[in-house]
């Protein structure tokens, strides 16, 4: 069943007053969300809920000075506008970065899940957890979420999507004794699920910690899972975004069309793939596919409209808010990392002595690409096999020579939020164990 929103004539309210307010040029950008979350903790359905949610922003421009105010529910148009029309008063002359003419709606893709078969999924997700393992407790989230996106500017552009998204988490904790063990998982995708992937998955990593064993001494290589290899992919979005590169704080900056990471690494940005695809960015420009590492090379940068006319070049149709009250800024559309060949435990079987990362503890690298984090949850790789969990161990490097040494990368690709990653093997980190 898909839900569609009934129209809103709030965005052309707001367009009119503010003409007729005295704005030169103005923009409404708009949202409304509905989700059915369901909720289980320590083995047992929790919480029902329902929500509602809608905001709408509107910026505008007066003698070149702009104004954006934010409203949540219902609102006024005259009051909407007068808020924004008193903020240029304050505001310094800017270029309007208003989008061209144009219309478009785009139709959800999604399906709504029943709030019925949400409990029914997290109940056969934990009951198959404890059937192997009776003394985990499990936690889960199970989310249906339906959001409208609309666009509309004095220039004549009034764009509209619609997306549905069942996402959900698990999680399994194992306590034994002084030792505590947590396990999570999730995915976000349209349409209906049975959630045997990542509860193989975690089913998986609890037969591999059975025993916890010392971990290796010395460099050895480091083999990151899917979850493991989000330590990279956000340090590497930040150095290919261009308003980064604008303030010369991107180490590649200037390296277009030179290698920046081992051969085997393709990174593109396929906005029509994945539950994160989206047809236009908050811009209204519409997203397209983006080559930006091929083989090894750098192939170009991201931006929305300000970087580029900075720049000297086009927007990529990257500009998204971080939130309603602010401008739009470069942002990636599902991020790609091109497979290799074979799975996990194919790589598993190919290394003489290594350690698999599979979560961390602390934050990631930031644009220096250096990073020294806590492994939360790694294996001891021994003879072509996982011989156990290890605990109380670091890892330490930089994500830029990281990526330069990467020597496989296998095939199962695994979506973080906008990001679609496989495991990959990754050589010259520093681990240190207590």
């Amino acid at each position: 069943m898909l839900m569609d929103f009934a129209p809103d004539p709030l965005p052309e309210k707001l367009l009119d007053a503010a003409r007729r307010a005295g704005a030169a040029q103005a923009e409404v950008y708009q949202v409304r969300s509905r989700s059915y979350p369901v909720t289980f903790e320590a083995n047992r359905l929790k919480q029902l809920e329902s929500s509602q949610s809608e905001g709408t922003a509107l910026r505008l421009w007066r003698e070149g000075r702009p104004g954006l105010a934010v409203a949540y529910g219902p609102v006024a148009a005259e009051a909407l506008v007068a808020r924004a029309l008193a903020l240029t008063d304050l505001t310094d002359p800017e270029t309007p970065e208003l989008s061209p003419p144009r219309q478009a709606s785009f139709r959800d893709r999604g399906e709504t899940v029943a709030v019925e078969d949400l409990i029914e999924l997290g109940k056969t997700a934990i009951a198959t957890i404890r059937e192997t393992y009776p003394e985990a407790i499990c936690a889960a989230e199970f989310e249906s979420e339906t959001e409208t996106v609309r666009l509309c500017n004095s220039e004549g552009l009034d764009c509209q999507y619609s997306d549905t998204l069942l996402s959900y988490f698990i999680g399994a904790e194992w306590v034994r004794g002084e030792d505590f063990l947590g396990v999570y998982d999730g995915e976000e995708l349209r349409g209906r699920t049975d959630a045997k992937q990542p509860v193989r998955r975690i089913l998986q990593r609890l037969d591999w910690a059975q025993v916890n064993v010392a971990a290796p001494k010395g460099r050895v290589p480091i083999l990151l899972t899917p979850n493991g290899a989000m330590l990279l992919w956000g340090t590497v979005a930040a150095a290919l975004n261009g308003k980064r590169v604008l303030e010369k704080s991107s180490p590649w900056s200037d390296r277009l069309g030179t290698p920046v990471a081992a051969a085997a690494l393709t990174l593109t940005q396929e906005p029509e793939r994945g539950p994160h695809s989206c047809p236009f960015d908050d811009e209204g420009v519409p997203t397209q596919p983006l080559t930006l590492i091929a083989d090894g090379c750098l192939q170009q940068f991201y931006c929305d409209l300000a970087i580029a006319r900075a720049l000297g070049t086009h927007t990529t149709g990257n500009g998204f808010r971080p939130s309603l009250g602010r401008y739009p800024t470069p942002e990636l559309v599902n991020l790609f990392i091109a497979p290799g060949r074979g799975t996990l435990e194919t790589l598993i079987g190919e290394l003489e002595e290594a350690i698999v990362i599979d979560q961390v503890l602390g934050g990631g690298a930031d644009i220096s690409g250096d990073f020294s984090v806590n492994i939360d949850l790694g294996y001891y790789v021994r003879h072509g096999e996982i011989i156990g969990r290890i605990k109380d161990t670091m890892i330490a490097g930089n994500v830029y020579g990281a990526l330069k040494q990467i020597t496989a990368i296998a095939e199962d690709l695994q979506e973080s939020g906008s990001c679609s990653t496989p495991s990959l093997v990754v050589e010259g980190l520093s681990t240190v164990s207590s």
